[in-house]
C-alpha cells in the first residue's frame, strides 16, 4: 500500500487498506466474497463530503490503472492538475538491451529483478506507476491489460515473468 501511495505522486489523499479486522470495510461496500474469505481489489474514491465518486472492483491480482485513478482524483482535489503534471510528461526510453517495465509492489516484478541479478544481466527499469506514458505502452502490448513485468529486449516484447522466454533471449 505504501508503494502504491507513493506512485500517486504529490497527491496527499487518505488511503485505507482493509487488513484487520479481516474484510470489515470490504463487507460494508459489498466487495467481500464470503465463500472464498477474501476481497477482490476494490478501489473506492470518496470525496470530502462522503460521496462515492468512483468504484473499481476487479481481481486481486490485477493492478489498478493509476492514470484512471489520477484523472478521477483531479476532479475532486483542488490543484491536483498541477501537482500531477510530471506524471503525464513524456519521458525518454531508458538505454540498454533489457528494459523491464514494472511496479514496486508487483510480486512477479520482484522475482524478475532477482532473476536478472542472479544471472548478472544488466537491465534498466521503468516504474509504470509513476511513468504513465510507459504504463500506456504496457497496456498496448498487453491488448488493454497492464501486465507486469513487461520486458523490451532489443525490441522483442515479453509480457509477465516467463523464465523460459527470458532464458532463450538472454542466456547463451
Amino acid at each position: 500500500m505504501t508503494a502504491w501511495a507513493k506512485s500517486l505522486g504529490e497527491i496527499n489523499y487518505p488511503l485505507l487498506s482493509d487488513f484487520w479486522p479481516h474484510g470489515s470495510v470490504a463487507k460494508k461496500y459489498d466487495a467481500f466474497i464470503e465463500k472464498e474469505g477474501k476481497s477482490e481489489r476494490a478501489i473506492f474514491i470518496i470525496d470530502e463530503k462522503g460521496f462515492i465518486r468512483y468504484i473499481d472492483i476487479h481481481d486481486i491480482d490485477e493492478q489498478p490503472d493509476n492514470e484512471v485513478l489520477l484523472n478521477e482524483l483531479k476532479k475532486i482535489i483542488p490543484g491536483a492538475e498541477q501537482k500531477m503534471q510530471h506524471l503525464f510528461m513524456e519521458q525518454p526510453k531508458p538505454e540498454g538491451k533489457v528494459v523491464m517495465y514494472c511496479t514496486p509492489w508487483c510480486p512477479d516484478c520482484r522475482r524478475a529483478r532477482d532473476w536478472l541479478r542472479k544471472h548478472n544481466i544488466d537491465f534498466s527499469e521503468v516504474d509504470i506507476s509513476v511513468n504513465l506514458n510507459s504504463a500506456r505502452q504496457v497496456r498496448t502490448w498487453g491488448a488493454g491489460f497492464q501486465i507486469t513485468p513487461a520486458f523490451d529486449i532489443n525490441g522483442e516484447i515479453i509480457l509477465d515473468f516467463d523464465e523460459s522466454k527470458l532464458e532463450k533471449l538472454l542466456i547463451k
